[in-house]
């Protein structure tokens, strides 16, 4: 539906109204932008009222507008450049009103991804790692961060977790060359796609590995290659991909995998404290 929406607005052209037209004609000129006004500024900015633009929505196919705009938005979010989307966030919030508006929206994110997320999906993911031989763990560019994260911890419960560093097709080829139907791989990737991660996936699919993907939605070029599909919701914000629903559901991956492990992640940790404390890797604080 996403990849249709400015097709269906060039077929219908002929018999929108004179208030349509102008809405029809600034969304395919300036797409990039439409998708992220609300109905008003929509309206506003073609000079036309926000009726008028609730019911070009519905002369579309759409319940309403924010299913039309969640269209736009999903059908731009992964061509946006960098320049795009500080322009976009100068239209979505005053710098007055940063904060709270970001940490709104976090908040949102972490909500809609608690209700969208597959949860048999989730269960297999944490089947799958628990048999795994060797985990193999890949997130480029921004979800990097995600990627070492879940490694960090990962480490300290299996035995042999590989976090592939490099987004050089070649390297990251040359570390996952030995995968296989003994192994799985956990893809992180998010708008703008990792062509790296997307690439790894498909030759760990192909070696017969267990595939995992963490990313945005169900049609992301990862979804293909995967076995187990998780999706927790990102936005952007100006340059900053927002990784929080992401993260929480990283965070779920570990405790589930800690839970499943608990005798032998006990006696590790117990293990580490003895050698934190006798080489004061940590500073106590005096009560």
């Amino acid at each position: 539906m996403t990849a249709d929406v400015l097709t269906c607005i060039h077929n219908k052209m002929n018999s929108f109204s004179k208030g349509q037209r102008k809405i029809a004609s600034y969304i395919l000129e300036s797409y990039d932008k439409a998708a992220f006004l609300t109905a008003g500024a929509l309206g506003k900015t073609v000079q036309v009222s926000e009726s008028t633009v609730v019911r070009f929505a519905a002369e579309l196919g759409y319940d309403g507008y924010p299913e039309m705009q969640k269209a736009m938005q999903e059908m731009v979010l992964n061509r946006l450049t960098s320049v795009q989307r500080i322009e976009v966030s100068e239209k979505r919030m005053s710098d007055d009103d940063v904060l709270s508006s970001v940490l709104q929206a976090d908040k949102d994110l972490i909500h809609a991804t608690s209700e969208q997320i597959d949860q048999k999906a989730f269960h297999g993911a944490v089947d799958a790692l628990m048999n795994a031989q060797t985990i193999y763990v890949i997130g480029v560019r921004s979800s990097s961060a995600l990627a070492s994260f879940l490694s960090y911890y990962f480490k300290y419960m299996f035995r042999d977790v590989r976090l592939i560093t490099s987004a050089s097709d070649s390297e990251v080829f040359e570390q996952i060359v030995r995968i296989s139907p003994q192994d799985a791989l956990i893809a992180i990737s998010f708008p703008r796609y990792s062509s790296a991660a997307i690439q790894a996936a498909e030759y760990a699919h192909a070696s017969g590995a267990k595939v995992i993907a963490l990313t945005d939605c169900a049609s992301s070029p990862l979804a293909e290659f995967s076995e187990f599909v998780l999706t927790a919701k990102s936005d952007m914000v100006s340059l900053v991909d927002s990784l929080v629903a992401p993260m929480s559901v990283i965070n779920a991956l570990i405790v589930a995998a800690a839970s499943k492990k608990k005798l032998e992640t006990t006696r590790i940790f117990n293990k580490l404290e003895e050698i934190w404390d006798i080489y004061h890797v940590y500073e106590k604080l005096d009560d």
